[in-house]
């Protein structure tokens, strides 16, 4: 970091002006110190969905309940001039998908209740539900046996499109002995598809479109009913859709199927390990657009024509990294629209694609926005979206989509106990890394926190992905952050090489580097607040999920600076992660080859070889079904710790818990053993 980057930091820091002056503004209000309990107090926003007239818009509430010991997401909706607030579903299930009708007067989504005799539609199944936007009660309008997996409303709202689901069992030369002795589970021999259908909403007439026993994972239908896009796999296995599945056009009127070549991204592409994703018409009903990620990789985006046969790929501005899956074109335009990662920030991009040439790009909002889901009004004047700033979480803002300087408003208030809160200080800093590259990393500081205070002791907190990058916004998670400024910690959350929001080049240098370049990356940021006489040294930890917890073993397989480590899912060996995990092609891309292929990179990229030189005593953190990240990873770092190492270490198994924590009780576990390990082994506080 060069000396006028590093003045201004610290000159922040001084000033307490990390909220912008917010914090300060705020300061007499702001008396609640944030405890473990106010995390499972935050309402969350999601499926953001503007009405046609721009007058209304729902999403979707996720909530703690602690009775039920989850999580579950409600319906609510807003008004959005007056702001008022109205909740409209009420059940023990999560909803989700919700959708407008053509005319505004319906919102449908996909929601799940059961009844005594647990007859469709009330046998516990997915189905599409509808409700008045006034309230009242929901309305089932789908009745499949196995339930529906997603569904489409038709612009003009008379007809609904829908994916169901059926259970194919293959008639290969083997299926008698997998018939005939059915007790045992077999890889593979079944598997459900997924049948089309629309349903005439006048007459509530449902007609079958397609089945073609494929598993279809995303479907989108062109405004005139001509043509219906699918992303189709052979098989419901996961891995499956990382190379090996297919974009397929249909067309309901000749009843013909097209797949479309894939030489642009796969054969061309900088690995065949992508995950296609995403799809939406044009209103000329003849584009398509769509997109492809891929781990370690630059995802892309993509426009077909299905008239002239083209393909164009919309390339991105200055450092900007693709987003999700939710590409909309902005209805009244040939604006295709897309969120995208920039230095910490989310937003939302426009650009201009017609006749297969591109054109402008624009951000439609601008300013440090963290922006979650978004959606157009019918006529493509308005925008509403979710953004979580640095004095709140997850609100909904109005702004208009066709002014290039868009201002917005904030027309929602989810979780005004954030009003009282301390908050942390937030800021992004910046330092180089040892081969003279410019790293980033969002550092919290406990509110009214001067340098002259003295150093403070340090949790880096390690994000997963890697493909993806901590946002410059307040966060309090069961994976750190906000908590332990509230006790006096500070916490950097480096994103580090290979994050997104970077450049490609910044993301691509950590394929064939991992274990070496990103611990580099972080160990110099930490070395760079304890240069700044913000961090004391001796009190560390380090700790982190997925990704970051695999990045935890790593640095504590590296060095012993850490005096304690919170490993939560990490990878420990690459084979064995190649062997067992659902995406093996995330390991196959960063070790730039199969296990056979690269025996050295699967050597040096696993902990498990350098587990020797670990000291620091670790919890480690597990769900019992994680598919991601299985269970022997933290079995073999357990094993090597307890029995061969002689180093203080927790094994925690969070039964039936895939690869996050979705029970009450696991999350709260979770966090306060965080607490009480950091606190004992760093702080030298003794153990209620």
């Amino acid at each position: 970091m060069g000396r006028a980057n590093k003045l201004t930091v610290l000159a922040m820091i001084s000033a307490g002006l990390f909220l912008g002056g917010s914090a300060n503004a705020l300061a007499s209000q702001r008396t609640h110190q944030i405890t473990t309990d106010d995390f499972f107090d935050i309402g969350g926003m999601s499926s953001v969905q503007l009405s046609p007239d721009g007058k209304q818009a729902v999403w979707l509430e996720t909530r703690w309940d602690k009775e039920l010991d989850k999580s579950q997401r409600d319906l609510w909706q807003v008004n959005t001039k007056n702001k008022k607030t109205t909740r409209l579903t009420f059940t023990n299930e999560s909803e989700s998908s919700p959708q407008w009708s053509g005319d505004g007067q319906y919102i449908y989504y996909i929601g799940k209740v059961t009844h005594e005799d647990k007859k469709a539609p009330y046998n516990g199944k997915s189905q599409v539900f509808r409700i008045n936007r006034d309230g009242g009660d929901a309305v089932p309008v789908t009745k499949e046996v196995e339930g529906v997996s997603s569904f489409s409303l038709s612009p003009d709202g008379n007809t609904l499109y829908f994916l169901g689901s059926k259970t194919v069992k293959d008639k290969d030369e083997w299926a008698s002995m997998r018939a005939g002795h059915s007790a045992p589970k077999y890889a593979h021999g079944e598997r459900k598809t997924n049948p089309l259908y629309k349903l005439d909403l006048q007459h509530f007439k449902q007609q079958l479109i397609l089945d073609d026993d494929k598993v279809v994972w995303n479907f989108s239908v062109s405004d005139d009913g001509s043509k219906v896009a699918r992303i189709t796999t052979s098989d419901n296995e996961l891995v499956n859709l990382e190379g090996w599945s297919d974009i397929e056009i249909y067309n309901t009127r000749s009843k013909s199927n097209e797949v479309l070549e894939d030489t642009a991204w796969r054969e061309q592409a900088p690995s065949p390990y992508g995950w296609l994703l995403g799809l939406d018409w044009h209103s000329d009903n003849q584009q398509l657009a769509f997109r492809i990620d891929f781990d370690g990789h630059p995802g892309k985006l993509f426009v077909s024509n299905t008239k002239t046969k083209s393909l164009t790929e919309v390339t991105r501005i200055d450092d900007v990294t693709l987003n999700s899956s939710d590409i909309h074109w902005r209805p009244n335009s040939d604006e295709l629209c897309y969120r995208g990662a920039d230095h910490a920030r989310v937003k939302l991009f426009c650009t201009e694609v017609e006749d297969g040439k591109q054109g402008d790009t624009r951000a439609v909002v601008n300013g440090d926005l963290v922006i979650g889901s978004y959606s157009f009004s019918h006529n493509g004047k308005k925008l509403a979206f979710s953004h979580n700033g640095l004095d709140h979480f997850s609100e909904m803002f109005i702004a208009d989509a066709n002014s290039k300087r868009a201002k917005f408003k904030r027309i929602t208030n989810i979780n005004p106990q954030v009003d009282s809160w301390i908050l942390p200080q937030i800021s992004v800093v910046k330092w180089k890394a040892p081969d003279g590259s410019t790293v980033e990393g969002i550092l919290d500081l406990p509110a009214g926190y001067k340098k002259e205070d003295g150093p403070l002791p340090l949790i880096v907190q390690i994000h997963g992905g890697p493909t993806s990058a901590t946002p410059y916004a307040l966060q309090h998670r069961s994976y750190g952050r906000s908590t332990f400024t509230a006790n006096g910690w500070a916490l950097l959350s480096p994103n580090y090489r290979g994050s997104t929001g970077y450049g490609d080049k910044f993301l691509t240098e950590l394929v064939g580097q991992e274990h070496v370049i990103e611990v580099n990356d972080i160990m110099a940021g930490v070395d760079h607040l304890i240069d700044e006489g913000i961090v004391d040294g001796d009190k560390m930890a380090v700790m982190g999920w997925s990704n970051g917890g695999y990045l935890t073993n790593a640095l504590i397989s590296t060095n012993e600076r850490f005096k304690a480590a919170s490993s939560g899912a990490g990878v420990f060996d690459q084979r064995l992660q190649w062997m067992l995990e659902d995406t093996p092609g995330h390991v196959v891309n960063f070790m730039e080859g199969l296990p056979w292929e690269k025996p050295d990179a699967y050597t040096h990229g696993s902990s498990l070889t350098h587990a020797d030189k670990i000291k620091t005593p670790t919890l480690i953190h597990i769900g019992e079904n994680d598919q991601r990240v299985p269970v022997g990873h933290a079995q073999g770092l357990y094993r090597a710790l307890k029995h061969y190492l002689n180093v203080p270490v927790e094994l925690i198994v969070y039964p039936g818990e895939g690869h996050g924590l979705s029970k009450y009780q696991h999350r709260k576990a979770k966090m306060e053993w965080d607490q009480k390990w950091f606190n004992h082994y760093v702080l030298g506080k003794a153990i209620d």
